[in-house]
């Protein structure tokens, strides 16, 4: 999208104090978010391996696939089908983590993974699968998961813009329609697709907020490669940025 001011138009991808701002922003409000859900979580009656919003023993393999179901579900009720999805890695391994931020994550880089196979492809065709490694050592410091799809890639002008706000690749008329918001959730499956432009810019800042990060590896003409790192809970800082 532009701003318009006078003759000069500035390109809003482009805005960095701006971004800079809403990074801010949004690190502050998940941080808030989190000691209200902590408080009001540990008022209820307590849940087996839960301490408030926090889980224990968090499964990465069952929380990619529920983000699986949700995406598969958005993606065939726009396009009529879904491309498969394989997991593969530690699929046993456990780490304390709060489930609700894992799954946004996944579930952002799913829709955008399935959407981009689909549109690359064509329709009714014979989509290559996505894949999803999980990584763990017991001496790394990381859990890392890695979602890799066949669908064209990303140019490369356009690397810096995806972690742009309000920046997509879908059909603009998207964001103008949204103009309803469920105010109990920030996401859910009667969201659209895509076309937002706020999905990975948001992603990253939950990765980041417990000490994490999400970056993007693009090969234009085949394909992407997204990695989610995951600090263990227990030992990281809230990151708010100056």
């Amino acid at each position: 999208g532009e701003i318009r001011a006078g003759r000069d138009a500035v390109e809003f991808e482009l805005m960095e104090s701006t971004h800079a701002f809403l990074d801010r922003f949004y690190i502050s409000r998940i941080g808030i978010r989190v000691l209200i859900g902590q408080y009001l979580s540990l008022r209820q009656p307590p849940v087996e391996n839960y301490v408030g919003i926090i889980c224990s023993k968090t499964s990465p393999y069952e929380i990619v696939k529920r983000a699986i179901d949700d995406a598969a579900f958005m993606c065939t009720r726009k396009y009529g089908d879904a491309p498969e999805v394989i997991i593969a890695g530690r699929l046993d391994m456990t780490f304390p983590y709060v489930p609700t931020h894992l799954h946004y994550i996944m579930l952002e880089l799913l829709k955008n993974s399935m959407r981009a196979t689909v549109e690359y492809h064509g329709i009714d065709a014979d989509y290559p699968p996505i894949k999803v490694v999980i990584a763990d050592g017991s001496d790394n410091e990381d859990v890392i998961i890695k979602v890799s799809d066949e669908g064209g890639g990303i140019p490369r002008s356009n690397m810096k813009r995806i972690w742009s706000y309000l920046f997509t690749t879908a059909d603009p008329e998207i964001q103008e329609g949204m103009v309803a918001f469920n105010e109990n959730v920030d996401f859910s499956i009667d969201s659209p697709l895509a076309g937002l432009g706020y999905g990975l810019p948001i992603s990253r800042s939950y990765a980041r907020y417990f000490g994490g990060d999400l970056s993007i590896m693009s090969m234009e003409g085949f394909g992407t490669d997204c990695f989610v790192y995951l600090t263990r809970l227990g030992n990281t800082k809230e990151p708010l940025p100056i």
